[in-house]
């Protein structure tokens, strides 16, 4: 389905770390920005809270490596889909 679309596959190969480090990256940012900040009752409350977070994390805040800008405002700009009018 992938190679039908022409969408790149990347995959380095098994236990190559150049393929987790972008996650292993975000996953600290969310603990020390986020978890590791607040008290959780549930876990239904840690969930709720992760996808406000996660929201607010790619629509609002501004990342200096994608020259401020937001991952929407990244993603989206470089891949617009056209609308009809």
């Amino acid at each position: 389905m992938l190679k039908d679309h022409d969408i790149q596959i990347s995959m380095d190969g098994k236990g190559c770390y150049y393929d987790n480090i972008f996650v292993e990256r975000l996953w600290r940012t969310v603990k020390y920005e986020h978890l590791y900040t607040k008290e959780f009752s549930s876990l239904k409350e840690v969930r709720k809270s992760l996808n406000t977070w996660f929201s607010w994390y790619n629509q609002e805040r501004f990342h200096q490596s994608l020259d401020n800008m937001t991952p929407d405002e990244t993603y989206y700009q470089k891949h617009a889909i056209p609308q009809a009018a």
